[in-house]
């Protein structure tokens, strides 16, 4: 396995599920925050291999950036990453019930417009965080998903998403599919929220 050294802005449930997760095979964790002294998610620094910084020196010294704060949040954040030349970014955000980067459809389209890197993949949005703290039912993994026109930056998540405990992270599709992305994401939300399904249901693609 590779090692990656990966910033996570946005220290809740999802940035957190997936900094746990990463931690624990090895991956470098920096977690990038506003306040290095006040945050949220200050049990992550229990984890092996994890430390937190400023956004910029989290950014700077990352190979991969996880983007997991609010939707609404999506412009600010990506204005305040710093250099983002070369690096690749994972969008795992959703806008919901409209509330979201203003102007955008969609999250990833606005941290395009608002970073210098091309290299954006959206992925680890479709489901919830519970999912991501533990991808396992019975004797079966759930599937991840993933769009985005960067194959460099695809691969790389489709890895990360085997190292979360993911089975398989299948591609969606290019930029285009950030739309499908967050559609998907609300399916999920909607069956498992307003359906009454509840949180521990997931998505496997099934091959005949």
């Amino acid at each position: 396995m590779q090692n990656m050294k990966l910033a996570i802005i946005g220290t809740g449930n999802v940035g957190g599920a997936l900094a746990t997760a990463w931690s624990k095979v090895g991956h470098t964790i920096l977690l990038g925050v506003q306040n290095t002294h006040d945050f949220k998610g200050k049990d992550l620094l229990k984890n092996p291999n994890t430390t937190v910084h400023t956004i910029h020196d989290a950014v700077r010294a990352a190979d991969v950036i996880l983007l997991a704060t609010p939707a609404t949040a999506a412009i600010a954040v990506a204005q305040s990453l710093g250099d983002t030349k070369d690096k690749i970014i994972i969008d795992a955000m959703n806008v919901v019930m409209g509330r979201g980067p203003v102007g955008y459809t969609n999250t990833a389209d606005a941290i395009l417009a608002n970073t210098v890197t091309r290299d954006v993949v959206k992925s680890f949005n479709t489901t919830g965080f519970n999912n991501m703290q533990n991808p396992i039912y019975g004797n079966t993994a759930l599937d991840m998903f993933m769009a985005g026109d960067s194959e460099r930056g695809k691969k790389l998540v489709n890895q990360l998403a085997i190292d979360a405990g993911f089975a398989a992270c299948y591609d969606i599709g290019g930029n285009d599919k950030f739309q499908l992305m967050e559609q998907f994401a609300f399916f999920w939300i909607n069956l498992a929220m307003m359906r009454g399904q509840g949180r521990d249901i997931g998505f496997k693609l099934l091959k005949r």
